[in-house]
């Protein structure tokens, strides 16, 4: 069976918040750190070569910046 991309994505998206959100909690990384893989990835899309994946790569790093202006992957104390 395959799995939709959409459904793929979305389920990643969550494993990675929770991830994310344990590593904080374990005091694995701290909240500077996520904060700065979120923005290293939002970053890779926004600077990504042109190409025909143009629109997804602009997709991709709007929700990723959202998320950050959310602090839904860090629990802000």
């Amino acid at each position: 069976m395959t799995v939709p991309n959409d459904i793929a994505g979305t389920a990643a998206l969550a494993i990675l918040e929770s991830l994310l959100l344990a590593l904080n909690d374990h005091k694995v990384l701290p909240e500077n750190e996520i904060v700065g893989i979120l923005k290293d990835a939002a970053a890779a899309h926004e600077n990504a070569p042109p190409s025909v994946h143009d629109a997804l790569n602009a997709a991709v790093a709007e929700l990723i910046n959202s998320i950050l202006a959310g602090g839904n992957s860090v629990r802000r104390r």
